[in-house]
């Protein structure tokens, strides 16, 4: 299968640049993967396509403002570095820009000394190894000199930190947003729980290989950037209760999926887990864990979009993006939302 073959035309006034002032106001297509069938709501309205007994996974990773904008000591140039992954307590894998400004040995400088940043290794895919040296607590001068890494095709700078997690993330360590679930609002979960839906969470931190395009003509020749993931015995625990008593289990965007996918047994079942995944689904694949997806519309040509198509069928994805387009659906990350789900959807639900 070609990278060409998810590709579609996209009106640059659709990628969503500011999140909504509520953040459940999005709209929200939903979509029977079976039939291919569509409907048109709100994401508010997720409540009405869920079923006691079903299980929502959510990733709880949380955007740190990784972006750090500094100088290069003795030379005085401008540099930026963008911590990708900690390896121990003070030396992270950074993306570095102008990489050239940037050898083994070399010093930056943020917010006027309060953070330095020594560069100790140059890795084989231009990525830095630095050695950072603070005073006080990391997290806290991070929160005050670091921005928030935003997509490359967000062109605006965020005024609130806060909308660029979920209202659940709790585990720092993401270079970008798993934003499905920036939709989510805690009065909204609470009414999921409230109808008998069970709320399950992971940990994937995102990296920005979710940003890279696909460029080999033949998707089976790309591969895939390593993330972490965890899953715990009790959130595990919850997952297969759900799917031994015939509910659903829906992931709540493609890195809950990743996640899910990564560990699943063949039988669907979900172990305690951790590790490194950098598991790659396009169509063809055969799912082992989930049986519902809610998720953002993702870029022309992008291993998201493949994801995607490989639960619903490119056929039924491709159609539902052409319609997306034409109404006017906001893209990308700040964007709408889909709930691709394996039961069949009646009328009622899609018209009330």
């Amino acid at each position: 299968m070609e990278t060409k073959d998810f590709v579609f035309e996209l009106p640059e006034d659709l990628i969503a640049q500011d999140p909504l002032e509520k953040r459940s106001d999005s709209r929200l297509l939903v979509m029977d993967r079976i039939s291919g069938e569509i409907f048109h709501r709100h994401f508010y309205d997720i409540i009405d396509f869920l079923m006691p007994g079903d299980c929502l996974v959510l990733n709880d990773t949380k955007v740190i403002p990784a972006r750090l904008l500094g100088i290069k000591e003795i030379t005085g140039a401008h540099v930026e570095l963008l911590l990708l992954r900690r390896e121990t307590e003070d030396v992270w894998e950074c993306l570095a820009r102008p990489g050239r400004k940037l050898r083994e040995g070399a010093v930056v400088s943020f917010g006027n000394g309060l953070l330095r940043g020594e560069i100790i290794g140059c890795l084989p895919d231009g990525n830095r190894r630095v050695r950072f040296s603070w005073k006080g607590i990391f997290e806290e001068v991070l929160d005050r000199l670091g921005e928030m890494p935003l997509p490359p095709y967000i062109k605006k700078k965020l005024s609130d930190k806060g909308r660029y997690n979920t209202v659940y993330a709790r585990n720092d360590g993401s270079a970008a947003a798993p934003t499905a679930g920036l939709h989510w609002t805690k009065e909204l979960l609470s009414k999921a729980r409230e109808k008998g839906v069970e709320i399950a969470y992971v940990t994937l931190h995102v990296g920005l290989g979710t940003f890279r395009p696909v460029k080999a003509a033949n998707i089976e020749d790309h591969h895939m950037h390593s993330e972490y993931y965890s899953v715990s015995l009790q959130e595990a625990e919850k997952m297969n209760s759900c799917r031994a008593n015939g509910g659903r289990l829906i992931a709540v965007g493609t890195t809950s999926c990743r996640t899910l996918e990564s560990c699943a047994f063949p039988d669907g079942r979900i172990p305690e887990s951790s590790g490194f995944t950098d598991i790659f689904i396009y169509p063809g694949y055969r799912f082992k864990a989930i049986d519902g997806l809610i998720t953002n519309f993702h870029l022309p040509g992008s291993t998201l979009l493949m994801l995607v198509s490989a639960f619903a069928g490119r056929e039924h994805i491709m159609k539902a993006y052409k319609e997306a387009v034409r109404l006017r659906y906001r893209f990308f990350s700040f964007g709408d939302a889909m709930f691709i789900t394996d039961t069949n959807l009646s009328a009622e639900q899609g018209t009330r």
